[in-house]
């Protein structure tokens, strides 16, 4: 009875460490690609929908830094 009970106990050892190895496995890689090109599609989408937001943003950011950079460059004169 009792060897019954220790091979009963190492072979529900053994099916919890198969589940282990399997939760543990690493993908092949095909995740992160899915992810890379997700990623790509919504960025695309976002500048075609957000064409002129995102032009005039742009463009705000580009004069803001113009007229900081040029008070730090007039302040050290």
């Amino acid at each position: 009875m009792a060897e019954k009970l220790l091979w009963m106990k190492w072979k529900i050892y053994g099916i919890i460490e198969d589940g282990r190895k399997v939760f543990r496995k690493r993908s092949s890689g095909i995740d992160g690609i899915l992810v890379t090109v997700g990623l790509c599609i919504i960025a695309l989408v976002l500048c075609v929908v957000m064409k002129d937001a995102l032009t005039t943003f742009i463009e705000e950011l580009v004069t803001n830094m113009q007229t900081k950079a040029s008070e730090i460059l007039n302040s050290r004169s």
